[in-house]
């Protein structure tokens, strides 16, 4: 039987004195910079480790003061009804309002409410100072007894006339013809509208509306205030299921007849 000897491939194509001169200073750079990695490597994980949470906290951060908590454990009692508290809105609130397109409103909420968290692209942060388009100010809730909203619309979006009064945008039946769809959070059909009204509050005038909406998305009944100061259009909309409407239709009413610029 034929036997095969190995020749060790050393002998067969020697390396030059140059190349291996150059792959043990190849091969030591490698160990030296592999040893040099290794600390970076850990300061940089140690970097992330820091700055991931701080990057996922600021983009959970609210743009409002929106709590989770109810609103009787940090607003202060009605001083016409106790068994209310007061919302003011202020500066740190809302972007319109910091951006001065709001002038500050202010309503009443039965203290088990909590306030909702708006999603940037609702709030009008991204447009200030000029948006072409309405927006959600705030927004509070009551699982058992419904929700509301403070929606702004650009005064232009309805008059060229600027500064103009609700008065001068038109009837009441025009005006929430245009802003109808914010309230119901869909669509608006006249035939929803039950009853308006005309309230004066010093200088300021509101209109009020009684909506039934079946197949709106915010409830099958809605309560809307609008008014017009400076260059926007302020709509209070108050909204309830069936079941709510049926345990408080007072509340709610009451909810909306106190706001006010």
């Amino acid at each position: 039987m034929a036997t095969a000897s190995l020749v060790p491939t050393s002998k067969i194509f020697p390396a030059s004195p140059k190349f291996s001169a150059s792959a043990k200073t190849r091969r030591s750079s490698v160990i030296v910079v592999s040893s040099q990695q290794q600390p970076r490597r850990r300061d940089l994980l140690l970097k992330s480790a820091v700055a991931i949470p701080a990057i996922l906290n600021l983009k959970e951060a609210p743009i409002s003061e929106a709590r989770e908590v109810d609103v009787g454990s940090y607003l202060p009692p009605s001083p016409s009804d106790p068994s209310f508290v007061l919302f003011k809105a202020k500066p740190s609130d809302t972007p319109a309002l910091r951006a001065g397109n709001v002038q500050p409103y202010q309503f009443v909420l039965p203290p088990n409410w909590k306030q909702l968290r708006i999603a940037n692209i609702l709030s009008g942060n991204y447009c200030q100072p000029k948006c072409a388009e309405p927006w959600i100010e705030v927004k509070f809730e009551n699982e058992k007894q419904g929700k509301v909203q403070v929606v702004a619309s650009p005064l232009i979006r309805l008059t060229n006339k600027p500064n103009a009064t609700i008065e001068d945008i038109g009837e009441p039946e025009k005006v929430i013809a245009s802003l109808g769809p914010f309230v119901t959070g869909n669509s608006y059909d006249s035939d929803e509208l039950l009853k308006t009204s005309v309230e004066k509050i010093g200088d300021q005038t509101y209109y009020k509306y009684v909506l039934e909406t079946p197949f709106a998305l915010t409830g099958s009944h809605n309560l809307a205030k609008a008014t017009a100061k400076g260059n926007t259009v302020v709509l209070f909309v108050v909204s309830a299921t069936e079941k709510q409407w049926q345990s408080s239709q007072k509340t709610l009413q009451a909810i909306l007849d106190s706001f006010q610029l």
